[in-house]
């Protein structure tokens, strides 16, 4: 059984890491091929979709994707040398379900910029299926 703490660490890791190549290899190691991150559309288009009667979704499916992703927010909030993500200490797994908060802190003095909380549901060998 995948220990929670250990899923959670790799999985920030991920977000931090500056190697274009571990990062690859982190990402195919943590997700299964057609694993998924689901996100929450910022609140302007879950409005604009509201006015059509539909709920918006944002997702990343599959190695390349999730690369891409990955790779993105590094370059965004990571690379700039503004940021880092860290995990909080209350990874927790049920059954085949993992959860945990993350915060985006600032690089200068720690100040937490952003927090969210993840949730993770994992196959038979410890491997995200969807985030």
């Amino acid at each position: 059984m995948t220990d929670p703490r250990d899923l959670v660490d790799r999985y920030v890791a991920v977000w931090n890491e500056p190697d274009a190549e571990r990062r690859r290899k982190a990402v195919s190691e943590l997700w299964t091929e057609d694993g998924v991150q689901v996100l929450q559309p910022p609140r302007e288009i879950r409005e604009t979709a509201a006015t059509l009667g539909v709920t918006p979704t944002l997702e990343a499916r599959g190695h390349d994707a999730l690369q891409v992703r990955v790779t993105r927010s590094y370059e965004q909030f990571v690379a700039p040398g503004e940021f880092i993500f860290k995990p909080r200490d209350n990874a927790d797994r049920l059954g085949d379900v993992v959860k945990f908060n993350w915060e985006m802190v600032r690089g200068s003095d720690g100040e937490v910029a952003a927090s969210g909380l993840q949730i993770l549901v994992l196959d038979d060998d410890g491997r995200i299926k969807t985030d």
